[in-house]
C-alpha cells in the first residue's frame, strides 16, 4: 500500500496539474470504485460536475482535493481519494486511450482528464464533508478526523508523541504503524527507520527514553524525505505519479525486502520475520532483539 512519500508525490502532481481546474463531466465506469460515496455513483457525479478543484491536501496516507463553495449547500466538501493497494490518479489528455483498469474519469476544463485507475479495486473516490481534525483542529475529510498528524507536518508535537508511545505499551513497530499515533508510516519506512535508529521492531514502547524517541523520529523523517526526493518506492508499475512515472527509492533500501543480503552498515545477513500478517526486516547485529519484547 502506498505510504506517505508515494501519496505526497501524487499530491504534488495534482497541485501542478489539477488545482484551479473546473470539472466538466464525470464518468464512473466501475461502481465499486466509488463505494465509499454512500449516496451512489450518480450522486457523486452530480456533486462534482461544475465544481472547481482547490489545492490538493494530504494527511499521512490520505489525499483529498477541496471543492469550491459556489453552491452554499455544498460548502466544505472535498474529493477524497484512497489509493488502496493499486490505485493511481493520472492526468491524461481526454483523447488518450483508456487504461486497462480505468475506473473513473473526470473531465477538466483544460482538455485533460483526471483518471482513477485501480487494478485490484481496493481504493476509491468519494465526495465528503470537511471537519476539524481531532488532533490539531485542521480541516480534514470527516473519515480522516481520527488520523493524527504525520512527522513532516509543522504541527507534529514530539512531546505529545513521546507520551503516547510510552503509554501504549506495545512493540515500537506496531506503534509506528498505528495511524492514530504517527500517521503516514507503513511497513517499508517503519523497517528502514528502525534500522537507521538501531532499534528492534519488538522494543517495548514503555521503555523508550525521550532521547530514543527523538532518534527514532529523526530517522523516520530522514527516510521519508529521502524517499520523497526519489519519487517514492515502486516495486512494480502500480505505484506511479500523475504522469505515470515510477519512483526509485527501492534502490536505496537497507533492510526492507533484503532478506539474507548483507547489512549495509555491518555486513550481517538481514533477517526476515513474520509480523502482523506481513514481514519485518532487521539486522540481527545492529538491531538486537530485546529480551522481553512486545511482538
Amino acid at each position: 500500500m502506498p505510504e506517505l512519500p508515494e501519496v505526497e508525490v501524487v499530491r504534488r502532481g495534482l497541485e501542478r496539474h489539477v488545482a484551479g481546474r473546473t470539472i466538466g463531466a464525470v464518468s464512473v465506469l466501475t461502481a465499486r470504485s466509488v463505494r465509499r460515496h454512500a449516496a451512489g455513483p450518480q450522486d457523486l457525479v452530480t456533486r462534482l460536475v461544475g465544481r472547481r478543484l482547490g489545492s490538493a491536501r494530504r494527511r499521512g496516507k490520505y489525499l483529498w482535493v477541496p471543492l469550491d463553495d459556489a453552491a452554499p449547500h455544498r460548502a466544505g466538501e472535498a474529493l477524497l481519494a484512497h489509493l488502496g493497494m493499486s490505485g493511481q490518479l493520472l492526468v491524461r489528455p481526454a483523447a488518450a486511450p483508456a487504461e486497462r483498469h480505468l475506473r473513473v474519469r473526470v473531465r477538466l476544463d483544460d482538455g485533460n482528464e483526471l483518471r482513477f485507475v485501480d487494478q485490484r479495486t481496493f481504493g476509491g473516490l468519494a465526495v465528503v464533508r470537511l471537519a476539524a481534525s481531532a488532533d490539531d483542529g485542521a480541516p480534514v475529510p470527516e473519515p480522516v478526523t481520527h488520523i493524527t498528524v504525520d512527522p513532516l507536518e509543522a504541527s507534529f508535537d514530539l512531546d505529545a508523541v513521546t507520551g503516547r508511545l510510552r503509554r501504549r505499551r506495545t512493540g515500537v513497530k506496531r506503534a509506528l504503524l498505528d495511524q492514530t499515533l504517527v500517521s503516514g508510516v507503513g511497513n517499508i519506512y517503519a523497517d528502514e527507520a528502525l534500522w537507521r535508529a538501531r532499534m528492534h521492531y519488538a522494543r517495548p514502547t514503555e521503555t523508550l527514553r525521550r532521547a530514543e524517541v527523538v532518534r527514532l523520529v529523526d530517522a523516520v523523517r530522514t527516510v521519508l524525505v529521502e524517499a520523497l526526493d526519489d519519487g517514492g518506492t515502486s516495486f512494480d508499475a502500480l505505484y506511479v505519479d500523475v504522469n505515470g512515472r515510477s519512483g526509485w527509492f527501492d534502490r536505496s533500501l537497507a533492510v526492507y525486502g533484503q532478506a539474507d543480503r548483507p547489512c549495509p552498515r555491518c555486513g550481517t545477513p538481514v533477517r526476515r520475520d513474520q509480523f502482523m500478517n506481513r514481514s519485518a526486516y532487521t539486522c540481527p547485529r545492529c538491531q538486537p532483539r530485546p529480551r522481553r519484547g512486545r511482538w
